[in-house]
């Protein structure tokens, strides 16, 4: 696999995400969904409406998301569309919780822990998705970015629990860490294959990166600064040169959102994924500046 072309500035602004997107020159076919981080009710960092408001109105597209597995503000379908609401994300758009209704079943059958991934029924009606995620880290998969927004984010919620568990009935959050791992770089792949080639465009925001996620209620402020907005139609490549982009950093505050990442083995979700054939870690990345 040839290496990828991943575009890079360093300018953090609403028209920096938009300018990304565009170098990609990529139109998504048909109805677009942007598959965004609500934030949890009581997250400091989570990406605001107001921020990717341009880049949405750009695709011309519906807020995307899906319930959660576990307590909180966006657990079942009444409390998620009363957290959107209170975030400002219908104020910007039209949006969708793509499990309010019903979920579908996506095969995978060469995955590594799971062969079936479970989604909201709305994604059926979408031609095609814009992965909008912001880069952060995550108490659970070490850091958060196109793989997990793909793969967790577009679960429905019983897909959630189902990744979570790796498969296994019985089990949620005491699954071995690397069939976690192993699970979420399969359900990335279920999406893929749904949508298919040139159906699916990625781009990442590389600022207020907590080593905590946006679904924490009480999360760490972040110790590292902002980084830049990256953009790639390859997810593998995209959060590989995200990861890199930290290592990179003369930021003395990095060193809070390595551990996370090394002390949950981050990485292999990356590399689960690029053995599935969901992208490739080699790339090139290209300065917008």
């Amino acid at each position: 696999m040839s290496p990828a072309t991943v575009y890079f500035t360093p300018e953090v602004t609403p028209e920096a995400v938009v300018r990304a997107y565009e170098a990609l020159g990529i139109t998504l076919p048909g109805k677009v969904g942007v598959k965004v981080h609500s934030g949890e009710v009581g997250n400091q960092n989570f990406t605001r409406p107001a921020f990717v408001k341009p880049m949405v109105d750009r695709v011309h597209g519906t807020i995307i998301e899906a319930n959660t597995a576990y307590n909180g503000k966006r657990g079942t379908t009444a409390e998620h569309w009363e957290t959107m609401r209170l975030h400002g994300w219908t104020d910007i758009a039209e949006v969708d919780i793509l499990d309010e209704t019903d979920e579908i079943e996506l095969p995978v059958p060469a995955g590594h822990q799971i062969q079936r991934d479970y989604v909201g029924a709305h994604l059926a009606n979408y031609d095609s998705v814009l992965i909008l995620s912001h880069f952060k880290g995550h108490p659970m998969g070490g850091f958060g970015g196109a793989l997990k927004n793909t793969s967790i984010g577009i679960a429905s919620a019983h897909g959630k629990a189902y990744i979570h568990a790796g498969g296994v009935d019985g089990r949620l959050f005491d699954t071995p860490q690397d069939e976690f791992l192993d699970a979420m770089a399969d359900a990335a792949k279920a999406v893929f294959d749904f949508f298919g080639p040139g159906k699916m465009a990625f781009v990442s925001i590389m600022k207020a990166m907590s080593v905590d996620c946006d679904c924490c209620a009480v999360a760490e402020d972040p110790a590292l600064g902002d980084i830049g907005v990256l953009a790639s139609l390859d997810p593998v490549a995209l959060d590989q040169a995200c990861v890199d982009l930290v290592y990179a950093s003369d930021d003395p505050g990095k060193s809070h959102l390595i551990e996370r990442i090394e002390s949950r083995h981050g990485l292999r979700t990356i590399e689960q994924s690029a053995a599935l054939g969901s992208g490739t870690r080699e790339y090139e990345l290209v300065s917008l500046n």
